[in-house]
């Protein structure tokens, strides 16, 4: 059975309502996160934060993220190594 149109409608624009809905949930989260990290308090552009952003993608996800201008103009990152990231940085030898 087909839905008629008017139904099709009312169902895109509930969907929508609800899409709106999670990324305000997963804005707010990330925002949260953000500011007990200490980023409300440094002036730093939003090209940069959202390069900064993109490569905890990449670190987390193994992934390349979604595709931008910036990555189609060649201006992109390599994935850092493990002996680069912070965590790395924090193992202990025993050496101290």
């Amino acid at each position: 059975m087909k839905k008629p149109s008017a139904r099709i409608r009312e169902e895109i624009v509930r969907l929508q309502e609800q899409l709106k809905q999670a990324e305000t949930r997963e804005a707010e989260r990330i925002g949260r996160v953000a500011l007990k990290a200490g980023l409300g308090d440094m002036e730093i552009e939003e090209s940069d934060l959202q390069t900064a952003f993109e490569g905890l993608v990449k670190r987390f996800c193994g992934t390349r993220p979604a595709s931008t201008e910036k990555d189609k103009s060649g201006a992109g990152g390599t994935p850092q190594s493990a002996s680069n990231r912070p965590e790395a940085d924090q193992v202990s030898t025993g050496e101290d």
